[in-house]
Order: C-alpha cells, then structure tokens, then sequence
C-alpha cells in the first residue's frame, strides 16, 4: 500500500518533467524558426533549419511522446481519471492533437533541412527556406502547453458525463441501506 503513493509521485514527476521539457524545446524551437526566417545570412538560415530537424526528431518528438505515455499512466492511478474531469480530456486532446501535427510537420521540416544540408544553394532556394511555416507550428504548439500547464494548476470544475456517473455510482454505493 505505501509503494502506491510513491508510483504516484513517480509517475508524476516523469510527467512534469516530460511535459515541461517540452514546453522549453518549443521555445528553443521557436528561436530557432525566428533566426530562420529573419537572418540575412545563408550559412545561419541553412543552420537553423538543420539544427530544427535534430531538435525535432531527438527532443520534441521523444519529449511529446513521452508527456502522453506518463500523462495516461498519471491520470488512471488518480482521482482526476482519465475521461472524468473536462479539463484533463481538454489536456489529453491537447496532447495527442499537438503531437499529431508535430509528426506531420516533422516531414515538412526534413525537406527544409535537407534543402539546407545541400552544399550548394541558389539565393531563390534560400528564400524558400525563410517561410513562416516553422516559427508559425512553434509559436501555436507554444500556446497549446502553455494551455495545458494552466489547466494543470488551476484544474477548472466540470465533470464529464461519465465522470458524474462514476461519481453517483460511487456515492450510491457507500451510503448506508436504510
């Protein structure tokens, strides 16, 4: 019975610290687009697009991934549930939403960067790189955890249908048969 509070807190701290992780890679990211797109140098655009693909692939991805694994197990050895409350079914859709589009967008971005990898660009091949398209995905999903780290504290009322349901089954059960 005591190793159940420590899972808990374990499982808790992973996803804290999945999920901030995250939020601070998105930021890293999103600097980079910014340098991406606003540089006039070839040599620092053609390095932000390639350093974006690594991030992506070996920190955001790992980091969004592992932020809805620990956010699942976290949510089921609580009283929060997993589809009980609204705000924790808003963080999930949030999560699985965001790593989606990251997923999606990581194929985007590997054709940037391997543009950039080239060892010879033209100045029109260069301009392709400076879309808005990178600093534009980073600054949404930026937003989108920034939502969820605020439902996170503030945990808003609301209870979904089947959480009120679970919730009445529960009291119907421990009240005393008259």
């Amino acid at each position: 019975m005591s190793s159940r509070p420590r899972l808990r807190k374990f499982a808790l701290t992973a996803h804290v610290i999945f999920s901030v992780g995250w939020l601070g890679a998105v930021v890293v990211f999103l600097a980079l687009s910014v340098v991406g797109v606003t540089s006039q140098q070839g040599p620092v655009v053609r390095a932000a697009y390639v350093a974006m693909e690594s991030i992506g692939w070996f920190v955001l991805v790992p980091l969004s991934v592992a932020s809805l694994l620990t956010g699942v197990v976290q949510s089921l050895g609580t009283k929060w549930g997993l589809i009980r409350h609204y705000w924790v079914l808003v963080k999930l859709t949030i999560n699985v939403v965001a790593t989606i589009i990251l997923l999606l967008y990581m194929q985007t971005l590997g054709h940037f960067a391997g543009i950039a990898a080239q060892p010879a660009l033209a100045n029109g091949e260069l301009d392709g790189l400076r879309s808005p398209s990178a600093a534009i995905h980073a600054a949404a999903a930026l937003l989108l955890l920034v939502v969820a780290a605020t439902l996170s504290v503030y945990k808003p009322p609301g209870m979904t249908r089947y959480g009120q349901r679970k919730q009445h089954q529960r009291r119907a059960v421990t009240r005393p048969v008259a």
